[in-house]
């Protein structure tokens, strides 16, 4: 073969293994995980009207973390993850009031965290799990939940995580990724 013939078929052996999940060497390519947020002008409560906590940026950008870091933990190599953020709803609410100028927010058990998403998990193209769903723990406050429960996104992360384990990985000890 010319050394042209090969170096087409070099390409052309590059390009199957990338859309097989694979990278040059052979190696599975790593997992990825992308968060899009919808309207998130729109969420219930993401953005902190009062200066009490982070704003509506701040907030987005730790559920972004949170959720790369949940998923990311938990996800195969070759596997691919897209999470459309769809509804916010902090554990507690702020009461403008307590804590002048700025607010406190107030955790109790009638205010659990709630998020609601979509999502699609592909592993070497081929869907393996998705979705939408409204996330949320009634008992967020009980047991090493509530424990575990530290910073301001404890809750918020608790939930992600717990997500990410039962939804994404038969590793972890949840039910998996279900075929679609």
């Amino acid at each position: 073969m010319s050394r042209r013939g090969r170096g087409w078929l070099a390409v052309l052996i590059g390009a199957g293994l990338a859309s097989a999940g694979f990278s040059r060497d052979g190696a599975a390519a790593p997992a990825q995980v992308t968060v899009r947020f919808v309207a998130p002008e729109r969420y219930t409560d993401a953005d902190d009207r009062y200066g009490s906590g982070p704003g509506l940026r701040g907030t987005l950008a730790e559920i972004r973390r949170i959720i790369e870091a949940s998923a990311l933990r938990v996800m195969g190599p070759d596997e691919t993850l897209v999470v459309d953020v769809l509804d916010i709803d902090r554990a507690g609410f702020v009461r403008p009031d307590l804590n002048i100028p700025s607010g406190l927010r107030i955790v109790s058990d009638v205010t659990p965290p709630a998020i609601r998403l979509r999502y699609d998990l592909r592993r070497g193209g081929r869907r393996i799990a998705g979705g939408e769903e409204r996330l949320t723990d009634i008992n967020f406050l009980f047991g090493a939940r509530a424990a575990a429960a530290f910073g301001s996104f404890g809750y918020e992360e608790a939930l992600l995580r717990d997500w990410a384990r039962t939804r994404l990985s038969g590793r972890a000890g949840g039910p998996g990724p279900r075929p679609e």
